[in-house]
């Protein structure tokens, strides 16, 4: 059984359920076991074990929460040589941030060993390039591509450490 550790900060809820659904694209592939935690209640063992993680946050003034950071930052962060997204919110409809979170977050994430992968544009509609951008709480296509990426980590992590 390949396990993802799918680690989300939100305070809206918007982020959450953003992450509930990249937990239910990951599931569309067999052998996958996930488990959602806040980065408030990190289960340490379940990461240390897990293949992949995915990361996500609200966008804060362009840039990652100032709770995503701080765990960026310590040793809890654990992804050194595991298949590891990203995703983020963002409550400005116009945008303007979310890649600089993604980048935020895919840069802590290759300084601590972690491999990035999305499935970028070359895994079919709706296409998925640094991660899960979503608008407010995630509908229509940005909930297509949440579910998009839960389900390009799966399948990855299940062909390299399946």
């Amino acid at each position: 059984m390949v396990k993802i550790a799918i680690i989300y900060h939100s305070e809206t809820g918007n982020t959450k359920r953003q992450a509930e659904l990249i937990e239910s694209g990951s599931r569309k592939i067999e052998g996958i076991e996930t488990k959602l935690m806040s980065i408030d209640q990190v289960d340490r063992g379940f990461c240390e074990e897990a293949s992949a993680v995915i990361l996500g946050c609200p966008n804060y003034e362009g840039t990652c929460s100032w709770q995503m950071k701080r765990f960026l930052d310590t040793r809890d962060c654990i992804v050194s040589d595991k298949l590891c997204g990203v995703f983020c919110s963002q409550n400005w409809p116009g945008g303007g941030g979310g890649s600089f979170v993604e980048m935020t977050l895919i840069a802590g994430i290759l300084v601590r060993g972690g491999m990035i992968y999305a499935g970028g544009i070359t895994h079919g509609s709706p296409p998925v390039h640094f991660g899960s951008v979503s608008r407010q709480s995630p509908q229509g296509i940005d909930a297509e591509r949440a579910v998009k990426l839960g389900e390009n980590i799966a399948a990855k992590a299940a062909e390299l450490f399946g």
